[in-house]
């Protein structure tokens, strides 16, 4: 696996900030942070900084390191055995020349920070994450 494992444990560590995130429960409020108790920062919106932060950093990847993240994905998700890696990754290639990209698939796929951290389990590799 060619992609670095600190840029796996930050793509994680921001999904799982979307994923903690609440619709909007008060999308009307156009008040202060301070006078809503910022219960705004817990939902999620159409100007969600950390989803913007995940699409940047996917899309900065280049292709090789975009399909071994779907590949971690997969094998995480049980998709593919983490014993046939090149098969997950071509497979994940073949997903991405499909139009079906990184970005959406992992920003659409529930627990994707933990399914990312389950395929790296899965080869072996520790992921460096905080303990929850």
């Amino acid at each position: 696996m060619d992609i670095a494992v600190d840029t796996v444990t930050e793509i994680v560590l921001r999904l799982r900030a979307i994923e903690v995130k609440e619709g909007a429960t008060d999308p009307d409020s156009g008040s202060n942070p301070i006078d809503d108790g910022a219960t705004d920062v817990l939902t999620a919106g159409t100007d969600d900084a950390t989803e913007s932060e995940v699409r940047g950093m996917i899309r900065g990847l280049d292709d090789d390191r975009r399909a071994e993240l779907l590949a971690l994905l997969y094998v995480g998700r049980g998709d593919m055995d983490a014993l046939d890696w090149d098969g997950a990754v071509a497979f994940a290639r073949e997903r991405e020349a499909a139009g079906d990209g990184a970005v959406k698939e992992l920003l659409r796929t529930p627990d994707a920070g933990n399914l990312l951290e389950e395929g790296l389990d899965a080869l072996g590799i520790a992921p460096g994450l905080p303990e929850a």
